[in-house]
Parts: C-alpha cells; structure tokens; sequence
C-alpha cells in the first residue's frame, strides 16, 4: 500500500529556526522518502485565533516562501493552501454532522481555554475554537492520507480524526481511509534565546529568513552563565550547543565539547554556533531572496497545487455526497 503524507502548515507569524529544525527540514525529508505528500497552508485554521487580514496575508506568503526556499518540490508533492480547496470546508460540515458533541468536549483545546473562565465558562469561546478537530479532520480525509507527522499537543485531534471517520463508515460505506501516527519525538524542543521554547509568543526567537547581521545579532543574544573564558562550561542545558547539535555532524558535536570543557569563551561558542548556522542557511537565505523579487510566484505556485488537490478533492466528495444522499433526483 502506498504511504500517503500529510501536514498541515500553521500560517501565522513569520518563521523562526525553531519551525526549520522542528517542523520544514523533518517534512521536506519525509516527504523524499515517501510514495505521496501533502503540505497545505492552513489559513481558515488561523482566523481562529487572528483576525488581523494583513497579517494572514502576509503570514501566509511569508511562509509559502520559507517551505519552498527550504527545498519544498512541488512537482514532486502537493502544495497548496486550504481557502483554496472548498471541498475541505464542505466535507467539515458533513463531518460536523457526524461527530458527538461530546468528544469535542474532551478537546485539550477547548478544556484549556474554557479552564481560565470563572464565571461563565464559554466567555471567549468561539465555534472555530471548539470544532477545530473537525476541520482538521476534513483536512486529513479529504485526501484518504495514510499516515501524519504530529507532536504531542496534536496526538488527540488525530486520535479524533480517527474516531470521526469510523463514525462516518459506519454510518454510510467505508470510503473514509483511517490515518496512522507518525509520532514526532516528544523529547525534541528547540530552545529559543532565554532557554525556554521557541516561540513568537514568548519573543524568544532566532530569525529564519533575515540577512547575515540580524542572524549573528540575535544569536549573540542568547542567555548564558556568567563563567569566564577559560572555565569548564557544561553542555547539559546550555541552549547555545543545544542549537548547535541540530547542525552539526557527529564529528563536530565531539569536537565542540571539548571546547566546552576546555573553557571555551561564551562569545566563541556563540561564534562558532553562527558559523554553522549561517552555513546551511545562507542558501536558503538566498533562494528566498530570489523568489520574492517575483510578485506573482506564490500566487502561480499555490493556484497550480490547488487545481491538482482538487482534482482529487472533486471525486471524493462526490462519492461521499452520494453515500449521504445529496446527490441529483433521479
């Protein structure tokens, strides 16, 4: 059977090294591997959270640009954003119609947001919010994907998706494929400047797409002790060689310790994180800079994934309305 991948692209902000080592390089490496996959800009996914239009749109371009500066190859996979697929919103209602309040109720999602309301627990609470897994859902198998890459916080949506396509083949014929897992490493957190996760929220982040200067100026920002040249540093902990290490060879990880014990400079540790850093992003940097010259690219590149998604997208919703029942009188 073939493996069919799928991964949704989360359009807000603007990416950071953390979303390149966690999410884009692992993807586009999978995606080398595999029989089929899909990647599709989740735009009606962000207006849950963010109804700023300009910075959707642009968030959405910035975005597009970074996964095919990366090495995205969309004559190899399928690319294109959600708002352009209409099927995906069709198929969500069906499957609204299908899915059990209650299991939307257990959404970690939704019992998060509602646990910080005191007196009315639907304060701030908007459908979008709550019925979330479903359009994931629609996401997911309007495609018949086989297989999705997901981290810990997103385990129980696809567990959902799950749930609600056995519902749907119960109810009417199987033609709903049940997606597995492929569980990302629940140990993997790119620390961002301060030590913690990177992240746009806590404003600790290291810049994809930037120019040379503001990529050595924010890693030289990076929090450190207070040991002085010369004294042993530990590696355990230290974000500067934990960044390092999603960079470096194995050869260059052993070498980098031993600069460590061997009291190597915090502005020297930061140096050499840069250098390495700067290696393998320079390229993407400058195939970034060359595809934004052109307006209308993004634009051509998503319209032509969206006319091969939706070729797929038609004949699917056209079997599930006929198992339904929305179909011509005859």
């Amino acid at each position: 059977m073939k493996k069919r991948i799928l991964t949704g692209i989360t359009t807000t902000g603007t990416p950071h090294i953390g979303n390149y080592i966690g999410a884009i390089r692992p993807a586009i490496e999978m995606a080398q591997k595999n029989d089929e996959s899909f990647f599709f800009l989740a735009d009606y996914h962000s207006i849950i959270k963010n109804q700023d239009a300009n910075e959707i749109k642009e968030s959405v371009e910035q975005i597009a640009l970074a996964w095919l500066s990366c090495g995205l190859d969309t004559s190899q996979t399928y690319f294109y954003r959600q708002s352009d697929v209409p099927e995906i919103l069709e198929l969500s209602w069906i499957l609204n119609c299908v899915t059990a309040k209650g299991l939307m109720n257990r959404a970690h999602a939704y019992k998060s947001a509602t646990s910080l309301n005191e007196n009315d627990p639907d304060k701030g609470i908007t459908m979008g919010l709550f019925s979330y897994p479903v359009l994931m859902a629609a996401d997911i198998l309007m495609f018949n994907s086989t297989h999705v890459p997901v981290g810990s916080d997103q385990i129980q949506h696809l567990e959902m998706t799950r749930d609600i396509a056995a519902r749907f083949n119960h109810l009417y014929r199987p033609l709903l494929t049940i997606p597995e897992p492929i569980i990302e490493d629940k140990n993997k957190v790119v620390p961002g400047l301060d030590g913690r996760k990177m992240s746009k929220s806590y404003g600790n982040v290291i810049p994809l797409l930037c120019n040379e200067k503001q990529l050595k100026k924010s890693i030289m920002k990076i929090v450190t002790n207070s040991l002085e040249p010369g004294e042993p540093k530990d590696t355990n902990g230290c974000t500067v060689f934990d960044l390092f290490k999603n960079f470096a060879s194995e050869e260059e990880i052993i070498d980098f310790q031993k600069a460590y014990n061997e009291g190597i400079s915090w502005g020297e540790a930061k140096e050499v994180l840069f250098n390495i850093v700067n290696t393998e992003i320079e390229p993407i940097r400058s195939k970034y800079e060359d595809l934004s010259k052109d307006k209308n690219f993004i634009n051509e590149v998503l319209e032509d994934g969206s006319k091969k998604a939706r070729i797929l997208a038609k004949d699917k919703i056209a079997q599930i309305r006929e198992v339904i029942g929305i179909t011509k009188i005859s």
